[in-house]
């Protein structure tokens, strides 16, 4: 699979519209399930909610957003790639960043039916800690660790 060459930026309200589009469109693929949320509910969430407790930086390719990352110093708590870019080392490079500024652990959790985001975190060193049901859309899900050794 080819790497694609990205610019990594931190979030500016300006991207709000085309990032929410890039999310819904990859959550929705990875959870064969439709958003809950309203565009406009979502698009407050980023720039209001999400913004204001996590560091949230943007995978760019051509101005186009073609990733995101939302973390702290000790979860990433959203992780997306758009859907005809995955497997090209962007989600990879989202990652590092997150474990570049982590306290040398990091916590996530993704859906259960979310096959290629468990391949992921696994390659890249995430262990299962938990399994259960704690999410909006009450799908089961996975709680992943990593620890820098």
């Amino acid at each position: 699979m080819a790497h694609f060459n990205v610019d990594i930026v931190h979030y500016h309200p300006q991207f709000a519209e085309q990032m929410v589009k890039m999310w819904r469109d990859s959550k929705e693929k990875a959870i064969e399930q439709k958003e809950m949320h309203s565009f406009d509910r979502h698009v407050y969430f980023l720039n209001h909610i999400l913004s204001a407790h996590y560091k949230i930086e943007l995978a760019l390719m051509d101005e186009q957003i073609v990733g995101m990352i939302a973390y702290d110093a000790d979860e990433i708590s959203q992780l997306y790639v758009h859907v005809d870019y995955q497997g090209g080392g962007i989600g990879q490079r989202l990652l590092e960043r997150a474990k570049t500024e982590s306290n040398g652990k990091l916590i996530l959790s993704t859906f259960e039916r979310n096959k290629n985001a468990q391949r992921f975190y696994e390659k890249h060193g995430f262990s299962i800690i938990k399994r259960g049901c704690e999410n909006e859309e009450k799908l089961p899900d996975i709680t992943y660790e990593w620890t820098n050794k």
